[in-house]
Order: structure tokens, then C-alpha cells, then sequence
């Protein structure tokens, strides 16, 4: 996960916490937690780079609404990322 952006761990991190989100439902989740405005030429580079990387999955709601949902490479890497938090600043907050 080292290599993703702070933009793509949120995204991951917000993929992961919601049941098979849709990519304006994401969109709207993220401007709530930026407090700005996502491009959707932002937005949807992003998620499929996230689903080239194989830590997401990409799927068809309908003909013109994709789902995206965590995958077992997706879920690893941010247990590996909250394991090295832990580790790293665990002692501030104890």
C-alpha cells in the first residue's frame, strides 16, 4: 500500500467501509470528508488504478452504475497499514 496515494488509501479505506458503494456515492462521501468539491476526472482514475493494483473489484449495478467492493489483496493491505500505525504511533495514544 506504500505506493498508493493518500487519495487512493481514502479511497480504499472508504470502499472498504461501505457495502458495495457506487462511484457518485463515493464521490459524495469523500467531498463530506475533504470538505471540497472531487472531479470526477479525479475520482474515477483513481478507482481504477485501485482495481488494476487488484485491491479493489469493479462491478455492474446496471448498465450505467458500476459497484466497487474490497478485495482479499485490498483487505490485507490495510491490515497491514493499520498494523504498522499501530506499531509506528501506537504509544502517542496510550
Amino acid at each position: 500500500m506504500h505506493e498508493l496515494t493518500g487519495f487512493q488509501r481514502d479511497l480504499l479505506y472508504l470502499v472498504a467501509g461501505l457495502e458495495k458503494p457506487h462511484g457518485l456515492g463515493i464521490k459524495r462521501e469523500l467531498e463530506q470528508y475533504y470538505g471540497e468539491s472531487i472531479t470526477q476526472g479525479r475520482l474515477y482514475p483513481n478507482l481504477d488504478a485501485l482495481v488494476e493494483d487488484g485491491y479493489i473489484k469493479k462491478g455492474e449495478k446496471d448498465r450505467r452504475t458500476n459497484f466497487y467492493e474490497l478485495t482479499a489483496s485490498g483487505r490485507q493491505a490495510i491490515l497491514d497499514r493499520r498494523a504498522w500505525e499501530n506499531d509506528t504511533f501506537g504509544q502517542l495514544f496510550e
